[in-house]
């Protein structure tokens, strides 16, 4: 079992998730997070002042998947939030030891 977190632009998180259903993924769990990267921030002007915006608003899409559908899954994440342009995000494959589903007691692959 992975953990398939993905951090991307919030506009392209409807697209993510379709690509997802479309590759027979089920669920998946979405945070609103702040970050940086090489993008760095941005200057914005509010009522006539200039501030900096450090940390930029970006979607955190994090998928517990069986070994087999991994790739498939990744490859759905980075074809839906590609813009080509800096700031795009990250993909982060991670091991799973165990999972319980709280319910039933399931445990393994079967609680995903």
């Amino acid at each position: 079992m992975k953990l398939v977190t993905a951090i991307i632009k919030p506009f392209k998180l409807d697209e993510v998730r379709e690509s997802l259903s479309e590759v027979g993924v089920a669920g998946a769990t979405v945070t609103e997070v702040k970050g940086f990267g090489r993008q760095k921030g941005h200057t914005e002007l509010y009522r006539g002042a200039e501030y900096v915006v450090d940390f930029l608003p970006k979607v955190k899409v994090e998928i517990a998947l069986p070994d087999e559908m991994v790739d498939s899954a990744v490859e759905a994440v980075l074809g839906a939030a590609k813009t080509g342009k800096i700031g795009d995000g990250k993909v982060f494959v991670t091991p799973i030891e165990d999972v319980t589903r709280i319910r039933t007691g399931e445990s393994g692959v079967e609680a995903l």
